[in-house]
């Protein structure tokens, strides 16, 4: 009879173990999807509500998560549409998936730095977080980004003529969030006849009183072309740098008559 008792309380032991690992699988397999908040990308707009990014630098990304279950992986991806390739642009997608260890967890937070090439297209890029949890559930959040280039000129207002012994004025806005470090103006002819009187003329200067370390800021000056320089056309150049050595370059032609 002892033994039997034995055997029943063996028996009964095991069944409450059973039960109880069944009732922790069936919680965990009734786990809620993960979720994502206060997620933060990019930096705020000054021109809007989106988020910018510039391209050479990084993006910072960062979500509070809770998944009953446990993260298993989170994903990242960044595409951009049907954006136009500049000479020597490349098109760029990031996709890649989180396993770290520190991640692994209940309620982790997501920090990543992710690397933006400097040789890809301005324009809106669409970006998505996806965490997936131990069950397989997943949950996903989206937003969007302008990825910007970090040195950047409006429309510029230059003459496109201009009498010999007489100046002209360049005129054009300049946002550089790193800060402005020069500008240069760069005008040269190749091949112009220089008759009597006349001298080879060529301009190449730097400026920058009044812009440098600037992030916002007009660039206006009057360019005086001497009264000997030869008639004709001259190739310009307008070169805006900022404390980074990145560039912006303005590329037009200049006619000086007589």
């Amino acid at each position: 009879m002892k033994l039997n008792i034995k055997s029943l309380s063996l028996f009964v032991l095991a069944a409450a173990s059973l039960a109880s690992c069944s009732s922790d699988d069936d919680a965990a397999a009734l786990a809620a999807a993960p979720e994502i908040s206060d997620l933060e990308y990019g930096e705020g707009s000054s021109h809007g509500e989106g988020q910018v990014a510039y391209k050479g630098a990084d993006i910072h990304m960062e979500a509070a998560i809770y998944a009953e279950a446990g993260v298993s992986s989170i994903e990242v991806v960044i595409h951009g549409h049907d954006l136009e390739l500049a000479e020597g642009e490349e098109a760029w997608d990031f996709e890649k998936t989180f396993t770290d260890e520190k991640y692994r967890v209940i309620n982790p937070t997501f920090h990543e730095h992710i690397d933006i090439p400097e040789n890809i297209p301005s324009g809106a890029y669409h970006l998505t977080l996806t965490v997936t949890d131990a069950n397989g559930n997943s949950t996903e959040v989206e937003g969007h980004l302008d990825v910007l280039s970090p040195v950047r000129l409006s429309e510029v207002s230059i003459a496109e003529s201009v009498a010999r012994g007489d100046d002209f004025h360049a005129e054009f806005m300049i946002e550089a969030v790193n800060g402005v470090h020069q500008v240069n103006v760069n005008i040269h002819a190749h091949g112009l006849p220089v008759n009597e009187g006349d001298v080879e003329w060529a301009f190449d200067r730097n400026f920058e009183a009044g812009y440098h370390e600037e992030t916002a800021v007009e660039f206006h000056e009057h360019i005086d072309v001497p009264a000997t320089a030869p008639v004709g056309s001259y190739h310009m150049v307008i070169t805006v740098e900022d404390e980074n050595g990145k560039t912006e370059t303005i590329d037009t032609h200049l006619d000086v008559t007589a």
